[in-house]
């Protein structure tokens, strides 16, 4: 059975078991109080959020009611794990152990998922510099062949490829994308000061 490893998969695994909780009022409660700002209005977070209470309540009947994942411990993973997993397991009813654990356990553990076939976390975040091992030992199903056959159902018809930044580091020789970028390194070291200290360009901006 191949390692199950990207965010896109690990969905597929997580929207099951919806709790009496789980709904459209709490989706509402987080999309006021956590999802803002966002480039898509509060009705368009809402469509979305009904795609995951729909595709949840579909797949309760597969008994899933816990998915787990890893990840190393930086600010990002701490923020998705204390909070994106309590507003995903209210919101849908799954609930989701993110543990975070140093950079080189989670390599060693992936390492060993691969080697004996089993894996003992739903998803990994990992870094894209992995993305020829992940190529290489056949063990992780990629993205762009799942999005189109057996998970085309369970992708979220909001996902716009274009929106993630890094993409062609997480994408290997056979063109096809592996992992979805979750966090970036710098894409950027030289800024103009200046476009951040001008009170008339901040107030331009803000308009």
């Amino acid at each position: 059975m191949k390692t199950r490893y990207t965010a896109l998969a690990l969905a597929v695994a997580v929207m099951t078991g919806q709790s009496a909780l789980a709904g459209e009022a709490e989706a509402k409660k987080w999309i006021d109080s956590e999802f803002q700002p966002s480039t898509l209005s509060k009705d368009q977070q809402m469509a979305e959020m009904k795609w995951f209470i729909e595709a949840a309540k579909k797949l309760q009947a597969k008994g899933v009611k816990e998915i787990s994942v890893v990840s190393e411990t930086i600010t990002t993973h701490e923020y998705e794990s204390k909070t994106l997993a309590k507003a995903f397991e209210e919101i849908t009813g799954i609930k989701v152990k993110h543990d975070l654990i140093q950079e080189g356990d989670v390599v060693e553990k992936l390492q060993t998922s691969m080697q004996s076939g089993k894996s003992i976390y739903d998803g990994w975040i990992s870094d894209s510099d992995l993305i020829g091992t992940h190529y290489r030992y056949g063990k992780m199903m990629n993205l762009t062949d799942y999005m189109a056959g057996t998970g085309k159902e369970w992708t979220n018809p909001g996902l716009d490829l274009k929106d993630f930044i890094g993409t062609k580091f997480t994408t290997a020789p056979d063109g096809k994308l592996y992992q979805l970028p979750d966090q970036q390194f710098a894409n950027l070291y030289w800024f103009r000061a200046d476009l951040f200290d001008r009170k008339d360009i901040k107030d331009k901006f803000k308009a």
